[in-house]
C-alpha cells in the first residue's frame, strides 16, 4: 500500500538557526548558491556513474548524465535538474531536514559571530543547499532514487517547516524548482546564469545546459595526461584562463599524489604589466577541487612574489568545512603552497640550464619578482639564489651570469662573492671600488638595480660563500698569487707619518661627515673613496632609503662612513704640501675630494655648494696661470 499523505515537519533546531542567519544576515555573494547547487548535482552524477559500473541498474539506464537549467523570466522561476543518483524519502529528509555532522554549538557560534562581522558566510562556512534561500521565497525538490523506488517532493519556504509528499512519474535524479524573491529575479535571466556557470562551474565534467544550450564547453585539460594534450590545446586553454591573445612564455603541467594529490597547470605570460606601468598585478591562479572553483585568483596557494603566474591548481585533498570556498586547514594550505612553489622554482632551474637564452628573456621580464621573493621569503632563499642573474666583470656588457658560475670561477683562497652597485656598468667600471679587483683579476658582480643590494645583503650567503659589498670598510681581498706578475710593485707614496698627518687634516675639515679617514689598501688610481662602516648598509641601499623617506621623517638615514685615501695619488701627495702653504685652499680641495667620492658612491651631495666651490678652485687655478697668458708679464 502506497503512502500518499503529505507530512509537515519542523527543521532541526540547528538547521533553523542556520537558515535564519543565511536569510537575514547575508545579502552579498548571492551567486554562490548556483555554484553550490550545480556542484551538488555534479556529485550526484558522479555517484551514479560509479554505481552504474558496480550495480548495473536497469532503471532509467539510458538517460544521459547531464545538468539542465531552465530560466523562466516571466514567472521568476529557476529550475536545476540533474540525472544523477537521486534520493529516497529517507535520504531526502536526512539531507534537507538537517545539517549532517555540523549542527554543533561551536559551529553555530562561529557562524553567528561571522554574521555580526558581515563576513561572507557562504564563503567562510558554507551551507550547501541552504544557500538557495538567499534568493528563494519557496523551493521544491523533486527526486527519485536510482533504485527505482517511488519519487518524492520536498517543499519549504525556509521559515521553519518543510513538507514531504509522494511525487509519481519522476525520472531518476533531482529537480530543484526555485521561486525567486522579488529582489532576486535576475537569476531567472539565462545570461546571468551562464555568467555564473562560466565563472564557477565551467569545468564540471558533465554537460551543463542552460535553456538547452551547453555552457561549459572548455575542457579541464589539467586533469588529462600531458601526452594526450596538443600544443594548440595548451595555448587555447591559456588564452581562455588568462584572457590573453598571445602565447605564453613558459608552461608547467604536473601532477603529484604525495604529499598531496595535485593537478596543476601554470603559465608564465610574455609580458610583465607592472614594468609597463599598469599597476600591481593581482594573483591569477584559480584553485579548484574536483574541477569546481574554490577560490578564484587565489591569494593563498602561491606566495605573492609569484603573482605573475596564470593557471589552475586542482587538489582533491583540500578540507572544506561544509563549503567549497573556506580553506579550513591552514597547515595543509601551506603544504600546498610549498609544493607548488618548489616545483615551479625547480622548473625554472631546469629551464635555465637547458635553454639559457630563453631563461635570459624570462629573467629580463620577470626577474624583479624573484628578487622580491629573495628579500621577502627566507623559506625559498636557496632555490631563488640559483635563479638570480647579474652582469659581472667576467661577462660582456648585457650578458648575465649566475652565482653558481661565479663560484666556479673563483680564485684559489677566495671565500666570498663580491658585488658593487652603480647606475650603469660604465659608472661601476670607472669607479674606485673595482680598481683592486681589476688589478688582482678578481671577479666582481655588478648590481645595476637598487633592489639588487637588498637581495644580496638579505641573502647573506650562498653555498656557504659570503656575499660582500665592495663598499664595505672592512673589505679584505685575497692576496694576489704573484704580486710581481700582477704588477703590484710599490708605487711612489708618502711616508707613513705624512699620511697620518694628511688623514688627521682631512678628518678635521670634514668633521662628523666621516667617522674615520685612513689610508686605503685597495685604491690604485683614484685619490679617495667612501666606504660603509655598517656592513648591512650599502650605498645603493642608502640611496633607496633617502628616495623613499618622508620629508618629515626624524629617523636617521644611512650608516656610518669612513673615507679611504690613496697615498700614492698625485692629488693626495700635493694636498700634503698645500695644507701648510694655503690652508684655506687645501680645505676646499678636501671638500671637493669628499664630494667627488660621494658622487662615485652614488650618494647625494649639496650640488649648490659644490658648484660654488668648483668656481673658487677654477678661479684659483686661473689666477695661478695668468702669467702665462699672451700680453701678460
Amino acid at each position: 500500500m502506497t503512502d500518499t499523505k503529505v507530512e509537515t515537519r519542523q527543521f532541526q533546531a540547528e538547521t533553523r538557526k542556520v537558515l535564519d542567519i543565511v536569510i537575514n544576515s547575508l545579502y552579498t555573494e548571492r551567486d554562490i548558491f548556483v555554484r553550490e547547487l550545480v556542484s551538488n548535482a555534479a556529485d550526484a552524477l558522479e555517484k551514479y556513474r560509479h554505481i552504474s559500473l558496480t550495480e548495473k541498474p536497469e532503471f532509467d539506464k539510458d538517460v544521459p548524465l547531464e545538468i539542465n537549467i531552465d530560466c523562466d523570466a516571466k514567472r521568476h522561476r529557476l529550475t536545476i535538474t540533474d540525472t544523477g543518483i537521486g534520493m529516497t524519502r529517507e535520504e531526502l529528509e536526512t539531507n534537507l531536514g538537517t545539517i549532517a555532522h555540523s549542527g554543533s554549538g561551536k559551529f553555530l557560534e562561529e557562524l553567528a559571530e561571522a554574521a555580526k562581522k558581515d563576513i561572507n558566510l557562504i564563503g567562510q562556512f558554507g551551507v550547501g543547499f541552504y544557500s538557495v534561500f538567499m534568493v528563494a521565497k519557496r523551493v521544491r525538490v523533486q527526486t527519485r532514487s536510482w533504485d527505482g523506488s517511488e519519487g518524492h517532493e520536498w517543499e519549504s519556504d525556509g521559515a521553519g517547516t518543510y513538507t514531504i509528499r509522494e511525487c509519481p512519474g519522476l525520472h531518476r535524479g533531482t529537480k530543484i524548482i526555485i521561486e525567486l524573491k522579488d529582489d532576486a529575479e535576475d537569476y531567472a535571466n539565462k545570461f546571468t546564469i551562464e555568467r555564473i556557470i562560466k565563472q564557477y562551474s565551467n569545468f564540471v565534467p558533465f554537460p551543463i545546459k542552460v535553456d538547452g544550450k551547453t555552457v561549459n564547453t572548455v575542457q579541464a585539460i589539467w586533469t588529462r595526461s600531458r601526452s594526450e594534450i596538443t600544443e594548440e590545446e595548451y595555448t587555447e586553454f591559456y588564452k581562455f584562463i588568462a584572457n590573453a591573445v598571445d602565447e605564453p612564455m613558459y608552461r608547467l603541467h604536473f601532477s603529484t599524489d604525495a604529499p598531496l594529490a595535485i593537478n596543476a597547470l601554470l603559465y608564465v605570460p610574455k609580458e610583465n604589466y607592472e614594468l609597463m606601468g599598469m599597476g600591481r598585478m593581482q594573483p591569477a591562479v584559480n584553485l579548484y577541487c574536483q574541477k569546481v572553483l574554490i577560490d578564484q585568483h587565489s591569494e593563498h596557494i602561491l606566495p605573492e612574489w609569484l603573482r605573475f603566474l596564470k593557471g589552475v591548481v586542482d587538489s582533491e585533498d583540500l578540507p572544506l568545512n561544509i563549503s567549497r570556498q573556506a580553506l579550513q586547514d591552514n597547515a595543509l594550505v601551506h603544504r600546498l603552497r610549498k609544493v607548488l612553489t618548489k616545483r615551479f622554482l625547480k622548473f625554472l632551474a631546469d629551464e635555465a640550464k637547458n635553454n639559457p637564452e630563453k631563461y635570459a628573456e624570462f629573467w629580463k621580464t620577470f626577474g624583479i619578482f624573484l628578487k622580491e621573493g629573495a628579500t621577502s621569503d627566507f623559506e625559498y632563499r636557496d632555490e631563488i639564489g640559483k635563479l638570480l642573474r647579474f652582469e659581472s666583470s667576467a661577462t660582456e656588457p648585457g650578458e648575465m651570469t649566475s652565482l653558481d658560475d661565479y663560484i666556479d670561477r673563483m680564485k684559489e683562497g677566495q671565500d666570498a662573492i663580491y658585488y658593487i652597485n652603480g647606475p650603469s656598468r660604465s659608472a661601476v667600471e670607472h669607479g674606485p671600488y673595482v680598481e683592486m679587483f681589476k688589478k688582482r683579476d678578481i671577479e666582481i658582480i655588478y648590481t645595476l638595480e637598487p633592489i639588487d643590494d637588498f637581495v644580496l645583503s638579505h641573502m647573506g650567503t650562498y653555498r656557504d660563500k659570503k656575499l660582500v659589498s665592495a663598499d664595505r670598510a672592512d673589505l679584505r681581498l685575497p692576496e694576489a698569487a704573484d704580486k710581481e706578475d700582477k704588477g703590484e710593485t710599490p708605487a711612489e707614496t708618502l711616508p707613513e707619518e705624512q699620511v697620518k698627518e694628511i688623514c688627521s687634516f682631512i678628518k678635521e675639515v670634514l668633521g662628523d661627515k666621516v667617522q674615520e679617514v685612513k689610508p686605503s689598501t685597495r685604491l690604485v688610481d683614484s685619490p679617495a673613496m667612501i666606504v660603509n662602516v655598517d656592513g648591512l648598509m650599502t650605498s645603493s641601499m642608502e640611496r633607496v632609503l633617502r628616495a623613499t623617506a618622508r620629508e618629515d621623517s626624524m629617523l636617521p638615514i644611512g650608516g656610518k662612513k669612513d673615507m679611504e685615501i690613496n697615498p700614492a695619488s698625485p692629488l693626495i701627495r700635493k694636498l700634503g704640501a698645500l695644507r701648510t702653504s694655503d690652508a684655506d685652499f687645501a680645505r676646499d680641495v678636501v671638500w671637493q675630494i669628499y664630494d667627488n667620492a660621494m658622487i662615485q658612491a652614488g650618494l647625494l651631495v649639496d650640488t649648490q655648494e659644490m658648484v660654488s666651490r668648483n668656481y673658487r678652485i677654477l678661479e684659483r687655478l686661473a689666477g695661478d696661470n695668468t702669467a702665462d697668458e699672451p700680453g701678460e708679464k
